[in-house]
């Protein structure tokens, strides 16, 4: 079994669902991305790892701008490596990287993969990737250790969501909204959605884009196996707060009743 299946698995022992923070890889500097991470990982059941990029589509204002930061201070593909490098010397649970696809090919896709997977890294998440246009880009990412994940979204058709499971090896990453990333006060009713992706697929659902806190993090868990948070984590840094106490507060209500 993979870090990944493991992870969500331990956490359905426990009755709640998994929890995934997202972090932009080096920021708000290296030192500090590595110490909020580890202690992250105390409270997470996975880490996601946003990799800094100059045109995030599918991010709102807060990622951008703590992604704007990093790479102002440097943060690259090759910076991004030994970061991971460096958290897979002091954790051994799962390791995501949120990448777009543009990073991936100018570094060279299967230099990139194999690079990441020798740093310690479990899987990709490739946000703007119809993975059906570039099966074989999967398969290098398989091929490198990696286990891949895309996404859905509440407009996807059953004929989407069957195309987009066959090429998911980690889990699926259903975003609440169709519109960016970004906190919000609540969700939209994501259980026929989930009911839908699950009649393709046996491999966990996890929530993302939207989970602010406490009360929509227990949404998501009542219909979802994990739930993403990033947007309120970074502002939490970026108002000289600790993100983990808040990441605290949203694995107890990850809970499932």
């Amino acid at each position: 079994m993979s870090r990944i299946a493991s992870a969500f698995a331990s956490a359905r022992e426990e009755n709640r669902a998994a929890v995934i923070p997202y972090l932009t890889a080096g920021y708000p500097d290296p030192e500090r991305y590595l110490q909020i991470s580890r202690e992250m990982l105390e409270q997470a059941d996975l880490l996601e790892i946003g990799l800094p990029y100059s045109d995030p589509l599918g991010d709102g204002p807060t990622i951008q701008s703590s992604g704007d930061a990093a790479l102002k201070k440097g943060i690259f593909t090759a910076q991004v490596i030994e970061l991971v490098r460096e958290l897979r010397q002091s954790t051994d649970k799962p390791l995501l990287l949120m990448t777009y696809i543009n990073p991936v090919i100018a570094y060279g896709s299967q230099r990139f993969f194999a690079n990441f997977a020798a740093a310690g890294l479990d899987g990709v998440i490739l946000p703007d990737l119809p993975p059906d246009e570039d099966p074989e880009l999967v398969k290098e990412a398989r091929a490198a250790g990696l286990d891949t994940v895309f996404l859905l979204a509440p407009t996807s058709t059953d004929e989407r969501i069957k195309t987009v499971t066959s090429y998911i090896s980690g889990f699926v990453y259903t975003v609440s909204v169709t519109g960016v990333t970004g906190a919000r006060d609540q969700l939209p009713d994501l259980g026929p959605l989930v009911e839908r992706i699950r009649r393709y697929t046996d491999k966990p659902v996890a929530i993302g884009f939207g989970i602010s806190g406490a009360e929509t993090a227990r949404q998501a868990a009542r219909v979802a196996d994990g739930v993403v948070v990033g947007s309120a984590l970074i502002r939490e840094i970026q108002a000289g707060r600790n993100p983990a106490a808040l990441l605290a507060e949203i694995r107890a209500a990850a809970r499932v009743e």
